[in-house]
């Protein structure tokens, strides 16, 4: 899920103290890393979607996308951006047209369903395409359209969050972070975390310029940039950025294939964002191998930073003191949001929990502290976020990604630990996300893996911590 820059959201207090030190699994003997060179079948983007409780106005039950074809081209002098969208889709149950969120902003110059034209229309940010399908039914949708990209409000108060979606930079670069929507404002999207899809992604920029995107990066064909996804990826963990980059590449542990992208003559953080092998190898030894064939990182001009899928969206204006952290923060979010993604937005804590958790052990381990501190401190702050924003279990759908979805679902994290010991909490970890790799899951799927994992039944103790208006 998208976070921002952690050492604004989590509180000097959180990054002031301290934890235990974890005893590293013991090192693995894991197979090389395997990058994809053929796509991989329609299937594998399946999805159950549900109505989203907390953003009901975002997404679609009714449409499963399979895939998404993207093939883009912006213009800096113009500020237009065109696309053709090819969305391989499946009837969920039957409908009489397909709505999905896309921005007004855009001009349709031509839709098609199952090769048919059709009138596609567009109002409050939804594109409605009429066309009779059977429960169940596949069907191709395409839509060609040109505009110029239009944003849409955060529904949050948090100090580093702007706009979502698409935005355009005062030199013509783009760049997006869209969490917990906002891919709509590039592409027609089922924007809602439910609904996973694979991504191909191809995006045409004037020469000089080079264009980033979520996925595994193809070869590059003239001035057009190719990326696509294996993995099944959530809207909200798409990526996209045009500018004038310098590309870096690297390799990860086990031969991971990295890429950093980064602005034109600004190579002060770039040796920081080198340091991600180290943070990636850091979080294998405690959740088993990265889920993904690659990883990056593109810096864009922001204040915040996005767990963007394969490839960290990252603030150029986040503090050099706390670009580690950060993307530790970020690279935990592959295990925990990407590849183990929550079903609603009411279950963000577990995205938030674990990331923040995992952020806050990496740090008491550099700076060689105990967690009885940081415990004490964020148990003092943990009242005051629930009242602002309501328990991690039920946030206020105008405060999204506050820190009672980060802190108070962490100590939740850290009672676990204090009961179940050390070793007997990161196998749970490593179970969970390698058990669930490339679903969704929510809070009734978590809490029986929890009791069933550890012997022990923890319904209450978990639903205390995320349904009380109090601090347990």
């Amino acid at each position: 899920m998208r976070r921002p820059s952690i050492a604004i959201a989590v509180s000097s207090a959180l990054l002031a103290a301290g934890c235990t030190a974890v005893t590293p699994s013991p090192v693995r003997t894991d197979p090389p890393r395997v990058v994809p060179t053929s796509p991989a079948p329609d299937s594998a983007g399946l999805s159950a979607p549900v109505a989203d409780p907390i953003y009901p106005n975002r997404g679609n039950p009714g449409i499963d996308v399979l895939r998404y074809r993207l093939d883009l081209a912006w213009s800096p002098t113009t500020r237009t951006l065109t696309g053709t969208a090819t969305l391989t889709l499946r009837a969920v149950r039957a409908l009489d047209a397909v709505a999905l969120d896309f921005s007004a902003a855009y001009a349709l110059d031509r839709v098609t369903l199952d090769g048919a034209p059709r009138t596609g229309t567009l109002a409050a940010d939804k594109l409605t395409v009429p066309g009779t399908l059977a429960a169940d039914q596949r069907a191709t949708l395409v839509v060609r359209y040109r505009g110029t990209p239009v944003t849409t409000p955060m529904p949050s108060h948090r100090a580093d969050s702007g706009p979502l979606g698409l935005t355009i930079a005062s030199d013509g670069a783009l760049w997006t972070m869209q969490e917990p929507y906002g891919a709509f404002t590039w592409y027609p999207a089922n924007d809602t975390p439910s609904d996973k899809a694979l991504y191909d992604i191809a995006v045409t920029v004037p020469p000089g310029w080079a264009g980033v995107a979520s996925g595994t990066p193809l070869p590059v064909e003239g001035d057009t940039y190719r990326y696509t996804s294996a993995d099944p990826v959530a809207s909200y963990l798409t990526t996209l950025a045009v500018g004038k980059f310098q590309k870096t590449t690297g390799t990860g542990p086990g031969g991971l294939p990295m890429t950093y992208w980064t602005p034109t003559g600004d190579a002060e953080r770039l040796p920081f964002l080198q340091r991600s092998p180290t943070l990636i190898a850091w979080l294998e030894q405690r959740l088993g191998p990265y889920p993904f064939p690659t990883a990056g990182v593109v810096l864009v001009e922001s204040r915040s930073g996005m767990e963007t899928q394969q490839m960290v969206t990252l603030g150029a204006r986040t503090p050099i003191a706390a670009l580690e952290g950060v993307l530790l923060h970020e690279y935990a979010h592959h295990w925990f949001g990407n590849s183990v993604t929550p079903t609603t937005w009411q279950h963000v804590w577990l995205n938030e929990g674990w990331a923040t958790y995992l952020q806050r052990v990496w740090e008491a381990e550099r700076s060689h502290t105990d967690i009885a501190g940081w415990a004490k401190d964020t148990r003092a702050r943990d009242q005051e976020l629930r009242t602002l924003a309501g328990p991690p279990g039920n946030p206020k759908p105008g405060n999204f990604a506050e820190g009672n979805v980060y802190m108070c679902p962490a100590l939740l994290l850290h009672e676990i630990r204090k009961l179940v010991g050390d070793e007997a909490f990161w196998a749970l970890a490593r179970d969970w996300t390698g058990q669930h790799r490339n679903t969704n899951q929510d809070r009734a799927s978590f809490t029986a893996f929890v009791n069933r994992h550890t012997g022990r039944d923890l319904t209450a103790l978990i639903d205390k911590w995320l349904d009380s208006p109090t601090t347990p």
